[in-house]
């Protein structure tokens, strides 16, 4: 019997489809490939297949032709792999693709009769969303002519693609009205049976001290701490926030890069480094802990002990990590802006607060401690509000339909 190849195509391998390949990959029927230029990645049954850095060191002279010239290096470097892959008999009845760096430009030009199915993470726009959110950000009309400019790839990629894929209902309608037709809405899916509350959990600082659901422990979480998770609100609230607590320890989650955030304009290499310049937490800072990036097992240990889980972002892509945290039970404290909005009913599942607004953060973090009843109504609201419509085993089998009607044609 013929087998049906199935191709993913995400830089970062996994990604979004950390789920999806591997199930997809079950089914002796499918022989499934993973085009990505990430390395050390493997995934059971599926073939890894690597393409090279693209050179993307400056060439244009026009400022604005940056984002595509980027881009059509990433979608150049792709189709180079994908060609070979064509040569070695390779023919897709189904390319999934992630195009958020060019990676998905030319590939309906390859595989012509593939059908695709293309990630619609985010789509930048002058108004409602990341852009002139913050005054750290100020808007300015470079600005907005480059971003209108790394729209230029992602129209291009969904226009060749069958179907569309978004996380979020907010994230689907941040896109183009003429596409919206085209854009299922899935959540990429929570492991709700690996990631539940534990009251025996423990956690362990980079001191050797030991952390547990006892004590009032305050938990923050980005990829990489930056303004668009908040970091710069949160950061500048603490000195409050350990004044009014004064038994409470705060562990902060993240890398130092930046994923979405300009870096500092003043010189310093990264926010981490700008904000700890900035805001003197004196005698206090003992009870800040940065731990940096944590192993999964360990993040959710931290998770599991919180007290207070603190999740802030601009209007732009839900964190896997919010709904992370509501999973394991956490009493989450966030930040009042529409992807939150989304899976966060104040006083219902979780507790909101004005993004900008470190003192109304601080009230809010304060009123949930105190309130332990509260709390634990909110903590329950918070898990089955994840069970009930994000968990992997309900959203899992809606891609999996959603993979059934393209191969179907």
């Amino acid at each position: 019997m013929a087998l049906t190849d199935i191709v993913f195509i995400h830089q970062n391998m996994p990604g979004q489809f950390r789920h999806l390949a591997p199930a997809l990959a079950q089914d002796r029927r499918l022989r499934v490939f993973f085009v990505t230029r990430r390395t050390g990645v493997q995934l059971p049954n599926v073939r890894t297949v690597l393409y090279p850095d693209p050179d993307c060191g400056e060439r244009s002279t026009e400022p604005f032709a940056r984002p595509m010239e980027v881009a059509a290096r990433f979608g150049h470097a792709v189709a180079r792999v994908c060609l070979d892959l064509r040569a070695q008999g390779v023919r897709p009845r189904l390319v999934i693709v992630h195009p958020g760096w060019g990676e998905g430009l030319l590939l309906r030009d390859i595989w012509p009769d593939a059908r695709i199915l293309s990630y619609a993470e985010f789509y930048y726009q002058p108004q409602g969303a990341d852009i002139g959110f913050d005054p750290l950000f100020p808007v300015t009309a470079q600005g907005l002519a480059t971003a209108r400019m790394m729209n230029g790839p992602l129209l291009l990629s969904h226009a060749a693609a069958d179907l569309l894929l978004a996380p979020t209902h907010w994230q689907k309608h941040r896109h183009p009205d003429f596409l919206h037709d085209r854009i299922e809405v899935v959540f990429d899916g929570i492991d709700t049976a690996r990631v539940f509350p534990d009251p025996g959990a423990r956690f362990t600082l980079p001191d050797g001290r030991v952390l547990d659901g006892g004590g009032e422990v305050i938990t923050y979480v980005a990829r990489n701490l930056e303004p668009h998770r908040g970091y710069h609100v949160f950061l500048r609230a603490l000195p409050r926030l350990l004044a009014a607590r004064p038994r409470a320890q705060v562990v902060i989650v993240g890398g130092v890069e930046v994923s979405y955030s300009p870096l500092p304009r003043d010189g310093h290499a990264n926010w981490r480094e700008a904000l700890a310049a900035e805001v003197d937490l004196g005698a206090d800072a003992a009870r800040v802990h940065h731990v940096g990036k944590l192993p999964y097992a360990d993040y959710l240990s931290l998770l599991r002990i919180s007290a207070v889980h603190v999740y802030l972002t601009f209007p732009f892509v839900l964190s896997w990590s919010c709904l992370e945290a509501m999973a394991a039970g956490c009493l989450l404290v966030a930040s009042d802006t529409a992807p939150v909005r989304e899976v966060v009913e104040d006083g219902v599942n979780g507790r909101l607060f004005p993004f900008h607004d470190g003192e109304a953060m601080v009230g809010t973090i304060v009123a949930a401690l105190e309130d332990r009843a509260a709390g634990d109504r909110l903590r329950a609201a918070a898990r089955a509000t994840v069970a009930e419509r994000y968990a992997l085993r309900d959203c899992l089998p809606r891609q999996l339909r959603l993979v059934e009607r393209l191969l179907a044609g």
